[in-house]
């Protein structure tokens, strides 16, 4: 077992590590106060500044094939890559990446949607999420329904990621009931011009999703992305993508947490003596560190057997369980190390606070992921031995 980087992995890590260092923690002050004021943190403009600037040094579709101009770096590359924008909040991502289901799409439909979604020109979103349907994905409601060559779409999505920024959606909608999900669901591309609206969702972080209401909206056959009534199997494979991205994110995060828990357990001082002297800190510093450890690894194992072509959902829900709840009990450690201060909005504690509680939400909630491990285990899919087999 190897765990070292290569001298090319490790020079594309520690570029990606610069770029946050430079371009990106300077703007967190700045990025505070508009969420503060209820503005977006950064402005279409200025992500699209920064992505070309990226470009410049080559950081163009991190995961997207080389022949669209992308990069194609391996999952394990990609989750060093993501851990290194986890440590900060701005909310920045790469430029020149599409959803993967759209790498699905005809010719016509890459020229219309894929292409333009890579190059920056569109946005889209994925649509699956309703208000009765959130981890159970077959209970959708939404209907696609045939008129001669079109159909017409009615329901409601929620909790849409990008919906009110986006100007085209992979909506999913029931075209024949008595299949149900398999065989019964089909993905639809659906400009917003076709006639869907989005309606901002307040939420108690900067993460702006949306509800997508779709109102006999018609759009034609040549819409259907992939094959009529194998929208589910699109859905699952999207879903699916690379769930390990997520807390991979959240290393970086706790990363940058841990450091700021050391360095003020080294200068706030309480009775005459740092309270790093204090066992009841150290433990909090302790902890964190061997949860952190352990995050790397699940997050790195999952990777790896991406890379290696195996099934790798059962290590991609590990991590995703495991980095949710331990995220969050390192953020609040964190906070209470650093007592009242951590508490203000004087330092992003609380902003980090906020935004790592989604973890345990969204892509798959705690209690999925608990599902799908222990169902993996008393049917006997996955040994108790598990990486070591």
């Amino acid at each position: 077992m190897d765990f070292s980087l290569s001298v090319e992995e490790r020079e594309v890590r520690d570029w990606v590590r610069t770029f946050v260092q430079r371009e990106l923690i300077p703007l967190e002050q700045e990025v505070l106060r508009r969420e503060r004021a209820g503005q977006p943190g950064l402005t279409g403009e200025e992500l699209t500044k920064l992505q070309l600037k990226a470009k410049e040094s080559g950081f163009w579709g991190v995961q997207t094939p080389e022949e669209y101009g992308g990069m194609d770096l391996s999952a394990v590359m990609a989750a060093l890559l993501e851990a290194e924008l986890g440590r900060t909040f701005v909310p920045f991502r790469f430029g020149g990446a599409a959803d993967n289901i759209l790498f699905h799409a005809n010719d016509e439909q890459k020229q219309r949607y894929l292409l333009p979604t890579i190059s920056g020109e569109r946005k889209s979103c994925f649509a699956i999420t309703e208000p009765g349907a959130g981890s159970d994905a077959k209970a959708i409601r939404t209907t696609a329904r045939r008129d001669g060559s079109d159909w017409v779409i009615n329901g409601e999505k929620t909790f849409i990621t990008g919906g009110n920024e986006a100007d085209f959606t992979m909506v999913f909608a029931v075209t024949d009931p008595e299949k149900g999900a398999n065989g019964g669901v089909t993905c639809f591309l659906v400009d917003r011009d076709m006639g869907w609206r989005s309606e901002y969702i307040d939420t108690m972080g900067e993460w702006g999703p949306a509800a997508l209401v779709f109102e006999d909206v018609r759009v034609p056959s040549s819409q259907i992305l992939g094959e009529e009534g194998q929208g589910f199997a699109l859905a699952m494979q999207w879903i699916g993508r690379g769930r390990y991205l997520l807390p991979a994110r959240a290393i970086g995060s706790c990363e940058r947490l841990l450091s700021m828990a050391i360095e003020h357990a080294n200068t706030r001082e309480t009775f005459g003596a740092p309270i790093a002297e204090r066992q009841a800190i150290q433990w909090m510093i302790a902890d964190s560190g061997v949860e952190l450890d352990a995050l790397r690894l699940l997050v790195l194992h999952a990777a790896w057997q991406v890379d290696q072509g195996m099934d790798s959902r059962h290590a991609q829900s590990v991590a995703k369980l495991y980095g949710g709840v331990k995220a969050n009990e390192i953020v609040d450690r964190v906070l209470q190390i650093h007592g009242g201060m951590g508490y203000t909005r004087e330092l992003p504690v609380e902003r980090w606070y906020r935004e790592l509680r989604l973890l345990r939400i969204y892509e798959g909630t705690d209690e999925i992921q608990r599902r799908t491990i222990a169902r993996n285990l008393l049917k006997g899919h996955v040994k108790v031995t598990g990486m070591l087999g």
